[in-house]
């Protein structure tokens, strides 16, 4: 497995793959031959530094199991070695992602004229609301 940008590869009792029967398109094909792979990923046996690891939890959002595994499943090929490069690339591309830290944010203030048009904004909706009410007439 490629791994990350830097260069890392996980460790290989992390990775577990597991071939099931896809639906959709192939025919009788689909049937008989499990061509769809899931690719259960754990971060805590791949040697991934703890913070990287930890980011990849976050990244993985549904694809994370309730044992902290992270579980990617392909089956947009009728190929069973075509799904199982396409689980090992999306797993590179998650992996690349943990590794690259976060941007910082820069604080930044809106400047004066944003204020002036934020301002001159709410005066004509609080106008255009305020001629919306009606005085009672009795």
């Amino acid at each position: 497995m490629e791994g990350g940008k830097r260069g890392f590869r996980p460790n290989p009792g992390s990775i577990e793959e597991r071939f099931i029967r896809s639906g959709g398109h192939g025919g009788q094909n689909v049937n008989k031959v499990a061509t769809a792979v899931q690719l259960r990923f754990s971060p805590a046996l791949s040697g991934l530094p703890h913070w990287a690891a930890e980011r990849l939890k976050a990244l993985a959002g549904s694809r994370l199991t309730g044992e902290g595994e992270v579980l990617i499943e392909a089956s947009e090929h009728r190929n069973q070695e075509q799904n199982r490069r396409a689980a090992r690339a999306r797993l590179d591309s998650l992996i690349a992602a943990a590794l690259r830290p976060p941007k910082k944010r820069r604080a930044t203030r809106p400047s004066y004229g944003s204020k002036l048009r934020r301002l001159d904004e709410k005066k004509r909706r609080s106008g255009l609301k305020r001629e919306r009410r009606g005085g009672f007439d009795e």
